[in-house]
């Protein structure tokens, strides 16, 4: 297969790609076509890297309204109606309405997922189903399994037995969320323990850290010390911190210090967050989404997740992480040209970064032929102008393809 004059990431000058057993054969300008081969000509759209979702929790997607609406639109009344929903699962439902939230991420443009899994459930059902999904997709879209203890793991009953079984069974991250925990000390001890437990598995770290308004929730420097300290560094990431958006600066100056030193992620998801922070605040209301310049300046790694798809925490969404990225642009007052442009990294290569995808995700000669076709010439007119993404290809085979709206206009 031959794709003809596209610019390559933001690039101004058009080149080509020929693609060979599923891989990047060569990447030139002005490449011919063996005869029979298929031909792509692109007229000057964009290739990137496939978009990747960090933080989705797929058990729950598309499930909105079952068994009941969040009224209130909280956190805390979201839990609960998931552990509502809980008594009724069925691998089936969901197999059924994850695959059809990846359909849709897919049709996005998305090709990697990290999904967050909820184990704290006797039964493992939503584990076991999204693993066995993970396989079936496998030629399509990379599934990364976190095991996620929603209502703790030392605060819900077996929690810790719970978490290691999940690994045995083939998770490939382990999750916490000490903010949740009955009280300080079993958050610290979760964190503890879910490090511990990644060493033994030799598995990833990804922490639902500090997601509250609460400025005294400070469990990211624990999380940030035991990176360090374990060696696991990079292998770690903290989802949310959304408390961070209310540390007070001198405590966060100091804090900055030990997120430098643990090279750890950083995931912040802009969508739900500005939805369900701020709930306690009368005027001003606050954003509520964690410091991502400052976390870019201090050198760490930061992406953006989509975090739910119409489920008891955000009734909207249908997987476009441009929707993410755009609204954590707004509220980041990241809306300089150059921001703008390259804000696409944000979603790509730092999202390959926070899933450990290593050098093969790059759009390079040998490397596996994933990437996506944007109907723009740069990315800055992409997402300002919406536009569509026209192919979306996972090692060489055509997993998702859009045609482009015509609109007119009659005046």
């Amino acid at each position: 297969m031959l794709i003809k004059n596209v610019h390559l990431e933001n690039d101004t000058e058009l080149t080509d790609i020929l693609i060979k057993d599923g891989k990047f054969e060569k990447i030139a300008p002005n490449l011919t076509a063996a005869p029979d081969e298929e031909v792509i000509d692109c007229n000057g759209a964009m290739v990137l890297p496939q978009f990747i979702e960090s933080h989705v929790h797929l058990d729950s997607a598309l499930s909105a309204g079952d068994p009941r609406w969040n009224i209130s639109g909280t956190l805390f009344e979201g839990i609960q109606v998931w552990s509502e929903k809980k008594e009724t699962l069925t691998k089936e439902d969901v197999k059924t309405r994850a695959r059809n939230a990846i359909r849709k991420q897919a049709a996005n443009g998305i090709g990697h997922v990290r999904t967050h899994v909820d184990v704290t459930d006797p039964t493992l059902i939503a584990m076991e189903g999204l693993l066995e999904l993970r396989e079936e997709l496998k030629d399509e879209v990379n599934v990364q399994i976190v095991a996620f203890p929603q209502e703790g793991i030392y605060s819900y009953p077996n929690g810790k037995e719970l978490m290691e079984n999940a690994a045995k069974m083939g998770a490939d991250v382990i999750g916490a969320i000490p903010h949740f925990e009955f009280t300080r000390e079993y958050g610290v001890e979760s964190l503890n323990f879910a490090v511990k437990l990644a060493e033994k598995y030799d598995l990833l770290v990804d922490v639902h850290c500090d997601e509250i308004d609460d400025e005294q929730s400070r469990f990211v420097e624990t999380l940030a010390a035991r990176a360090y300290e374990s060696g696991l560094k990079d292998r770690v990431t903290a989802s949310h911190t959304t408390a961070m958006h209310s540390y007070n600066n001198a405590y966060a100056s100091r804090l900055f210090r030990i997120l430098r030193m643990s090279e750890m992620n950083f995931v912040a998801n802009p969508l739900v967050n500005t939805h369900l922070q701020g709930r306690f605040d009368t005027y001003p209301k606050r954003r509520g989404v964690t410091r991502v310049k400052e976390l870019l300046a201090n050198g760490n790694n930061v992406s953006f997740g989509h975090d739910d798809i119409q489920d008891p925490w955000y009734p909207l969404g249908d997987g476009n992480m441009r929707d993410a990225l755009h609204m954590g642009l707004h509220v980041c007052q990241m809306m300089g040209y150059e921001e703008l442009l390259n804000s696409y990294k944000i979603i790509t290569h730092n999202a390959a970064k926070t899933l450990h995808l290593g050098d093969s995700y790059a759009i390079k000669e040998g490397n596996p032929a994933s990437f996506i076709v944007l109907n723009a010439d740069n990315f800055y007119n992409a997402l300002n102008e919406k536009k569509e993404v026209l192919y979306n290809f996972t090692k060489g085979k055509l997993i998702a393809k859009t045609e482009p709206a015509k609109k007119e206009v009659l005046f």
